[in-house]
């Protein structure tokens, strides 16, 4: 590993704790804890129950509705899912969006390891590219932090669908699933749908301004970094600025409703953002609300 990326994976661990030093301070179970559930026994139906705990099969065998009851599980599987696909090598100022995914990947590794819960991580680009396993320990998790820095993306698209199919046939018990992306990809809906009905889902979706605003730096030729396809482009034309507008509300409006029909929980972060500072919000909120 060279000088560059050494110092990349010390600073990425002296942030990452400091920040669940203060996670830690406010109880790391209630802020993280999902459906970190395992099924228990069976009993009988009653009126206020949730239907979707209904087991039906059982129910139909038994001519009787019957409730599955769950218990808590000592410990949690918290799986990440980090995108590291040509997209995400965009940054208009200090930090790629790949940057923030590596330091949030390891702000949440580092929580989960002092907890004593377990931690694995897929990572992909156009496919899944390599999995660590889920476990725990110190050595663990610094061995996370430094694969999460020294990661290359690679060009071509983003096989999220592909990550989401392997990470339900990975987890065989239910945990929470932290999705680091740019949900720059088609064709994952159904996927994140089939992974959210057993797992905690959260979205944390990475971004840069300079995606929704045109510079105005004249006449240029671009290169789309995952089809390696290069155009010109005129960020004074109102045409393509309008096509660009028109592009980026369809891309939001989707994704949202995807996230939406699935259950999944969202976390917006842009890259000029104090991504740490706002990860923990979302987890302080994210333990009220639950």
């Amino acid at each position: 590993m060279n000088e560059s990326i050494l110092k990349k994976v010390k600073r990425i661990e002296i942030s990452s704790r400091r920040m669940m030093d203060d996670i830690m301070a406010g109880g790391y179970k209630s802020k993280f804890r999902g459906q970190g559930v395992q099924f228990s026994e069976h009993r009988q139906y009653t009126p206020g129950d949730d239907i979707r705990h209904l087991d039906w099969k059982v129910s139909a065998r038994s001519r009787e509705p019957l409730i599955k009851q769950y218990e808590e599980e000592r410990e949690l599987n918290v799986f990440i899912i980090a995108d590291y696909s040509a997209s995400t090598d965009f940054g208009s100022r200090k930090n790629a969006k790949k940057d923030l995914i590596s330091e949030l990947g390891a702000m949440i590794a580092y929580a989960a390891s002092n907890s004593g819960d377990k931690v694995g991580v897929l990572f992909v680009t156009d496919r899944v590219r390599k999995t660590i396993e889920l476990k725990k320990g110190k050595n663990h998790v610094l061995r996370i932090i430094r694969d999460l820095a020294a990661f290359q993306s690679e060009p071509g698209g983003t096989g999220l669908r592909k990550a989401f199919e392997e990470t339900r046939r990975l987890l065989k018990h239910s945990g929470i699933v932290f999705i680091l992306s740019d949900f720059k990809a088609d064709g994952y809906e159904n996927a994140l749908r089939q992974l959210s009905r057993k797992h905690d889902v959260v979205a944390i979706k990475i971004s840069d301004p300079a995606e929704v605003s045109l510079p105005d730096v004249g006449n240029l030729t671009l290169l789309d970094p995952e089809s390696r396809i290069d155009f010109d482009f005129r960020p004074d034309s109102d045409r393509l600025k309008k096509l660009l507008q028109d592009s980026l509300n369809q891309f939001e409006t989707k994704t949202k409703q995807t996230f939406n029909l699935a259950g999944v929980e969202t976390l917006n972060v842009e890259t000029t953002e104090d991504h740490a500072e706002k990860l923990l919000f979302f987890l302080k909120r994210r333990k009220t609300s639950r």
